[in-house]
């Protein structure tokens, strides 16, 4: 197993998971502060897109991404199932996020006419992280 990628794979989702944080935190307090003159910024973040059908907002979603991906990484020598499954589910999870993200940019892009800044930081991490899994799944023994 490569350290270097895990490694990289780790820092890459902590900026991801701290990227999150802040959108989750401005959305909660719509503090126009913290656009840092974008107003793309909140229009993106007081758009319907910026929630799912529960009301659950997507920066938070995305944080809970961010710490599995982490947390799956941490753990990988110290739980046998993770040690031979770690790799193939930061792999779906990062899939799933691109996926996502990918969307998210479609709306931001076509639909709502306004782009995030922090948001596309996300779409590009995870996007790193993505590679990474895919580094790391086809150099596992």
């Amino acid at each position: 197993m490569d350290k270097g990628l895990k490694w990289a794979s780790i820092v890459t989702a902590i900026l991801g998971g701290l990227d999150a944080a802040y959108l989750l935190i401005y959305k909660l307090t719509s503090a126009q502060a913290m656009c840092l003159g974008s107003g793309d910024c909140s229009t993106v973040n007081s758009s319907r897109y910026s929630e799912t059908f529960g009301g659950i907002p997507v920066s938070l979603l995305g944080l809970l991404a961010y710490l599995t991906i982490i947390g799956i990484h941490a753990l990988e020598t110290r739980s046998r199932f993770l040690k031979q499954n770690g790799n193939l589910l930061a792999f779906g999870l990062s899939l799933l996020g691109v996926l996502f993200s990918a969307y998210l940019t479609y709306v931001e892009l076509y639909v709502i006419h306004a782009v995030c800044p922090f948001c596309m930081a996300s779409a590009i991490l995870i996007t790193i992280i993505f590679i990474l899994a895919i580094i790391r799944l086809i150099r596992q023994p």
